[in-house]
């Protein structure tokens, strides 16, 4: 485990480039299992998901070469073994490999994946949508057996526009026989770029950011090259920590469209920015309102950023209420956000009171999840002395070089291992 250190209060100026998209990446490296030659994927971000997602490939027999932010993947090779679940526990996308391995062997056995805790996760959707396309499926002491002697498309309306199912039955349903309809599918732009993958292969996906997706099923997927869209969790972030410490920050290698929903919060808060093609520069005002969030599934307000806009309610003047509509257990960083001076109060699961502003001071605080994480990141340097973030490990999960990228632009910020 890694510890993060922060001496707070100092004004940031300069540029921050963003990297390739973390929830686009996760998915795209394991639907390279589907294609039967070569495939290579630019923008890769160098974060610890994909470490993880790179030894299952390996494990299965793919062949992987990764340079900087390249990686080639060849799965011709690949054996249809069952994941250890040492490995597949690592991070939640391992469940991608469901759908891939189903869509290709017919067949995946597979441990009950890891990741976050930031609520009960469960895999039902996938699962029904699995069974929809002609698979069994059976489970014992968290290992899940899926067969089936061949899939066949069918019309799979989702209960709730989950973002990994609608994944998942994209892998699944792209070398099964005829056409395969997704209703209610989720709309986030890693699903059009899963799905643009998927067609560079030779794929038949069409409306992919609709709520329809069709599937024509195909034989085979042959190489190609692919690249992962900018992260707009990470420009996101990075927006929410230059309106409350940057003196002049210029975010680069975004696409605006993404991130509308928070430009939008940003501006009713009272945020100056200047909006460019693919680049937004802010200046943080000296004064922040209050204002009210409730995530919703793409385009709304995203669950990912909710907890980053946590921390910058505090700095806003008067009382903000927070709805979490997508996940249960995206809270625990205000109990961290509190011993740092912060006023909050979870009323229940799903909302929240947060009142400002406070001066937040530095603290020994502990990282819950990915994005509790960067919440915590983006007090540490709003505080006053210094903050030492524990479990810093799920913030290397999201976020490429953020220690680097930070202190480029004056950010006095420095990574350690943490002693036992």
């Amino acid at each position: 485990m890694h510890k993060i250190i922060i001496e707070g209060n100092n004004k940031l100026n300069g540029k921050i480039k963003i990297s390739g998209s973390k929830n686009s990446a996760v998915a795209l490296v394991p639907a390279a299992v589907l294609c039967d030659e070569e495939v290579t994927i630019a923008n890769i971000p160098n974060i610890s998901d994909i470490d993880a997602l790179d030894e299952i490939l390996k494990f299965l027999g793919a062949k992987v070469d990764r340079k900087g932010d390249l990686i080639k993947i060849n799965s011709s090779s690949v054996e249809n073994k069952l994941i250890p679940e040492k490995i597949a526990k690592k991070l939640r996308a391992s469940y991608y490999f469901m759908g891939a391995l189903l869509s290709r062997f017919k067949k995946v056995e597979m441990y009950f994946p890891g990741g976050c805790s930031i609520g009960a996760r469960p895999i039902n959707l996938h699962l029904k949508g699995f069974e929809a396309l002609g698979a069994k499926v059976e489970e014992k002491d968290n290992l899940f057996l899926i067969s089936a002697d061949k899939l066949v498309g069918t019309k799979i309306n989702l209960d709730f526009a989950s973002v990994g199912a609608t994944i998942n039955l994209m892998l699944a349903a792209v070398k099964a026989e005829g056409t395969t309809v997704i209703t209610n599918a989720a709309k986030e732009p890693h699903i059009v770029n899963v799905a643009t993958f998927l067609n560079n292969m030779g794929a038949k996906i069409s409306g992919a950011g609709t709520s329809e997706i069709k599937i024509i099923g195909v034989d085979y997927l042959h190489s190609c090259f692919h690249e992962v869209v900018p992260d707009y969790i990470e420009t996101g972030t990075y927006m929410i920590l230059a309106s409350v410490i940057g003196e002049d920050i210029t975010i680069e290698n975004i696409i605006p469209d993404h991130v509308e929903s928070l430009i939008s919060k940003l501006e009713e808060v009272g945020v100056p920015m200047e909006i460019g093609v693919d680049s937004i520069r802010i200046k943080a005002p000296s004064v922040l309102k209050s204002t009210n969030i409730k995530t919703q599934v793409y385009p709304g307000f995203p669950t990912d950023l909710q907890q980053p806009m946590a921390t910058l309610l505090t700095q806003t003047k008067g009382k903000s209420i927070i709805n979490e509509t997508i996940w249960e257990n995206r809270f625990l960083n205000l109990r961290e956000l509190n011993k740092m001076g912060a006023t909050t109060e979870t009323l229940t699961n799903s909302k929240a009171v947060i009142v400002g502003p406070t001066k937040l001071k530095g603290k020994v605080v502990k990282a819950t999840d990915l994005r509790a994480g960067a919440s915590l990141v983006i007090a540490g340097l709003i505080a006053d002395g210094t903050t030492t973030i524990k479990n810093a490990d799920y913030i290397l999960r999201g976020y490429e070089g953020i220690v680097k990228k930070l202190t480029n632009v004056g950010a006095k910020i420095k990574l350690e291992e943490e002693k036992e």
